[in-house]
């Protein structure tokens, strides 16, 4: 295979917003007349391929509901539901991971994949902040959703924590790929970690390399980013070149790492031996960009 060099996809939220998120408006909305997404464990309903969004007088009473935005003039609301919640066939509550891959094959469902990510991670939220983290009271929810209020007036907002992800190239153009011990057998992707106290997004990516695969980046450059709602992160995502290709995995959070031509990837897709991070993540659009195209599509294999 020719060598291809990088070539950058446009990704979903390259972009401006699609959904219109109002925030001077959130503490105002009349919640109980907008149409509503529902969430429910870190999943959303949909019927087949696309996100359901309930009518106001159908919606399912839930334990919590928030104000989304606006989407062509109309308000949505995201609601919040026990696990137990069971809605009528054929629509199916739908992890959040697996709608990604379904939003992410069409790109004209970019609006739906930005809303079914913001309706997760509202609703998530509202699970793990039930009770105040300084005086342990239950909260409220106010402001549309948008905070959480003790009866000590002390308030909880959403938060983002960041984490990045690095694809790692060598002088001969190959590719790093690595196992972590969380993922499945055969899972691989690039290297990733959160961002600590006090460091910048550049400073935690040389941190996170060097400590889990003993490597020393050289011209780190920003790649794109994605909401990443597990339970609630941000994904920035860089490439860079490695100044030695010789590596050490740490043994203990990474368990393999290889270096891959874009030959071998194909050949190690068609036997099974590597598969990759789903369609809708960044992880896999940065394969893509070093790839040329679509690496799995190459090898024959059905998509992850």
């Amino acid at each position: 295979m020719s060598y291809r060099g990088w070539m950058r996809r446009p990704r979903p939220f390259d972009g401006p917003a699609m959904v219109d998120r109002a925030s001077e408006r959130r503490s105002r909305v009349d919640l109980d007349a907008a149409g509503g997404l529902v969430v429910s464990n870190g999943a959303v309903l949909m019927e087949e391929d696309r996100l359901i969004i309930v009518p106001a007088s159908g919606r399912p009473a839930g334990f919590s509901t928030s104000f989304l935005g606006s989407v062509d003039g109309e308000d949505l609301v995201v609601v919040g539901v026990d696990p137990g919640y069971s809605p009528e066939s054929p629509a199916r509550m739908v992890p959040l991971r697996e709608a990604l891959i379904a939003l992410s094959r069409d790109d004209r469902r970019s609006r739906d994949l930005e809303l079914a990510i913001m309706a997760v991670a509202m609703g998530e939220w509202h699970v793990r902040h039930a009770y105040c983290s300084r005086c342990g009271g239950s909260t409220e929810p106010g402001d549309g959703g948008w905070v959480r209020r003790c009866p000590h007036g002390h308030e909880t907002y959403p938060r983002t924590d960041p984490a990045v992800i690095v694809a790692i190239t060598d002088e001969h153009d190959r590719i790093l790929l690595a196992h972590v011990e969380y993922h499945s057998p055969g899972r691989y992707s690039h290297l990733a970690g959160y961002v600590e106290p006090g460091e910048s997004f550049e400073q935690a990516a040389f941190r996170e390399i060097r400590e889990e695969a003993s490597l020393r980046l050289e011209g780190l450059e920003y790649a794109g980013s994605q909401p990443w709602p597990f339970p609630a992160s941000i994904m920035v995502a860089f490439r860079a070149k490695a100044a030695s290709a010789d590596l050490e995995v740490d043994g203990v959070e990474v368990t393999d790492a290889m270096w891959v031509t874009r030959d071998e990837l194909r050949e190690r897709l068609e036997d099974g031996a590597v598969r990759l991070a789903s369609p809708g993540t960044i992880a896999r659009t940065l394969i893509h960009d070093w790839y040329g195209g679509d690496p799995v599509g190459d090898a024959g294999v059905v998509r992850a």
